[in-house]
């Protein structure tokens, strides 16, 4: 969602001392999401008081970094894809931002989607160069497979579970979550229930696959049964209350099977529910101070959130003990993108000064950046960025700009 920028009306870290606000409603779940509900119930409870006590006195007892931080990967540029020259000023045009990049679960075809209401396809066979020395320049004409026209802006994409690749779901800026068949091209299933407001984020649960979630600027986290006619709302949380909306800007439901789903809000707080019983999180992660705008599991017991404050955080799940803070790259007002390599324990993000930066779990400065080249009079930023979940010695990052750039890295363990 790099390439989004908060409106006017939005004061980013104005939210921070709202008091937290849960709502909920339960109509229909699939049977195993209700089983164990009570027996979980009394545990959470107990968990959660015992975690309050120990997050305040741990946010910022970071664990000490053992020595410098040292980059132990050879990154390459591989390929760079441009869009078509503009006859805007500088040759670009504001309709190239790249929103989104998204690698599907056999991790061999990317897409890519943005303010052109365009979702392209790419293979990725094609965009690497397999550490040759020569740089692979394209245009989108060219690298892309094939496109699928939306409606409206995109600020997400997430392929669903269970499909083969075939089927994957869309947010956009008019509220709607859409899913569209690869293979046909057209969409298959439509959501609109955010009354109008911007989906910023939405996810498909891999713990019960029929389920899917979406964060919106109405203060809102959504999920919806896909079996259910126009994807019934099964349970709604409202993370924070005031009196203005607090805009819910990210979920994202644990991929390694548990039944938590983490968002992350404008009160600068990240949370977790467990979806068989959303009543009140799990978790609740403070210690960013302006808005969290993504929140991704690294592993079963760690999180990291990327705040609009300048800095990602690492997070333990069970004590709500912050490991890590990440600083280096610029963020203040847009969404840069965040994406774990988790074989490699490595964290891509943009930044607002058009870099892409890597970091190592193990340490809280930078082990890599790459600038990308200005295009025309606007210097851009670096809006999203994608890892391919595969290889243990050599990885594969996708970065892409709001100048509609979008440019391929390959990494080589020393």
């Amino acid at each position: 969602m790099g390439a989004l920028h908060w409106s006017k009306n939005y004061q980013l870290n104005q939210y921070c001392h709202s008091p937290p606000y849960y709502e909920w409603a339960m109509n229909k779940v699939s049977p195993n999401l209700q089983q164990d509900q009570d027996q979980d119930q009394d545990q959470n409870q107990e968990r959660r008081k015992k975690q309050k006590g120990e997050a305040l006195q741990s946010i910022d007892q970071e664990e000490p970094e053992p020595e410098l931080a040292r980059c132990e990967w050879d990154f390459n540029l591989s390929t760079v894809v441009s869009p078509p020259i503009s006859s805007g000023v500088g040759g670009i045009s504001p309709s190239d931002a790249l929103g989104v990049t998204e690698f599907d679960p056999s991790d061999t075809i990317l897409a890519t989607a943005g303010i052109a209401r365009k979702i392209r396809i790419y293979n990725i066979n094609k965009l690497l160069s397999q550490f040759n020395d020569d740089v692979i320049h394209l245009d989108n004409t060219s690298a892309c497979d094939h496109y699928i026209c939306a409606p409206a802006k995109l600020s997400s994409l997430k392929w669903r579970p269970g499909t083969g690749g075939r089927v994957f779901g869309s947010g956009d800026y008019d509220g709607v979550v859409t899913e569209y068949d690869l293979e046909s091209r057209v969409p298959i299933f439509e959501r609109d229930e955010h009354g109008g407001r911007r989906v910023w984020s939405m996810d498909y649960s891999h713990y019960d696959p029929i389920l899917g979630a979406s964060a919106s600027d109405d203060g809102t986290m959504q999920m919806w049964d896909q079996r259910c006619d126009d994807g019934e709302c099964v349970a709604k949380v409202r993370p924070s209350k005031g009196p203005n909306v607090t805009p819910v800007c990210c979920v994202e439901f644990n991929p390694f099977g548990s039944a938590l789903v983490a968002v992350g809000c404008a009160d600068c707080k990240a949370y977790t529910y467990d979806v068989r019983k959303m009543v009140d999180p799990v978790h609740v992660f403070e210690g960013h101070t302006k808005t969290v705008t993504y929140v991704r599991f690294l592993d079963e017991f760690n999180v990291v959130s990327a705040g609009a404050d300048g800095c990602l955080k690492l997070w333990n799940v069970n004590d709500m003990h912050v490991i890590r803070t990440f600083r280096g790259h610029v963020n203040n007002r847009s969404f840069v993108g965040l994406s774990l390599w988790r074989h490699g324990g490595l964290v891509g993000c943009g930044s607002e000064n058009n870099q892409v930066f890597v970091y190592d779990k193990r340490w809280g400065e930078p082990i890599w950046v790459h600038g990308f080249d200005s295009v025309g009079l606007d210097r851009g930023f670096v809006s999203s960025v994608c890892w391919r979940q595969v290889g243990e010695d050599q990885c594969t990052l996708v970065a892409g700009a709001s100048s509609g750039v979008l440019q391929v890295f390959m990494g080589r363990r020393r």
